[in-house]
């Protein structure tokens, strides 16, 4: 009996160990290690935060992983101020500030905040139900799960499944993850605990 109970915690301190390194973070709370910046936009460091704000050009910027990802999970929070409109990229690529790839919404209320849109494709590819737009908490932190595995991307804001879409050209996507300042003023969102882990 003593052996099977040893036996029974060994194993599930192993699989807690596996399930633990397959965790990462992309943000070390430090620094932008592990980021490349595209375009004029700021994105830079405060009190353990990583904040984007519009830059002196007013331009569409990005902050992308050096490393790509295929299938993932990924967990961060977000708090926006002003416009606080931007979004988290999946499978993108960059060239200047001309991305290609899918955005999951980060946007002021009533904007669509968990859809999905395929910039300089098909624009929409699905937005949220109206009455899910309660989930966000404009100017407070939330915490936004996205889910990409194969063709399928399910996004959560504070607990609620936004969207579950599947996708052929979704499925083909390669690249990294991205975090977008809109294009225009006066916009501004912190960024905190983000977390991936590769499935």
């Amino acid at each position: 009996m003593k052996k099977l109970l040893i036996t029974t915690i060994l194993l599930a301190a192993i699989q807690f160990a596996s399930f633990a390194q397959k965790k990462q973070k992309l943000f070390n709370g430090k620094n932008l290690d592990g980021w490349v910046i595209y375009g004029t936009e700021k994105w830079y460091v405060e009190d353990g935060l990583l904040v984007s704000e519009s830059g002196p050009d007013k331009g569409y910027g990005y902050l992308g992983t050096e490393e790509d990802f295929d299938d993932f999970e990924i967990t961060l929070e977000f708090k926006q101020e002003a416009n606080g409109n931007s979004g988290v990229f999946i499978r993108s690529t960059v060239d200047g500030t001309k991305v290609s790839g899918w955005q999951v919404e980060v946007a002021p209320p009533g904007s669509n905040t968990g859809g999905i849109y395929e910039s300089y494709g098909r624009g929409w590819l699905i937005q949220p139900e109206p009455e899910k737009d309660e989930a966000l908490k404009f100017g407070e932190w939330n915490k936004m799960r996205i889910v990409v595995k194969g063709d399928n991307v399910t996004s959560y804001l504070n607990g609620v499944e936004m969207v579950n879409f599947s996708d052929p050209k979704i499925g083909e996507g390669k690249g990294g993850i991205l975090l977008q300042i809109h294009d225009g003023g006066g916009i501004k969102v912190y960024w905190r605990n983000i977390v991936l882990k590769k499935l």
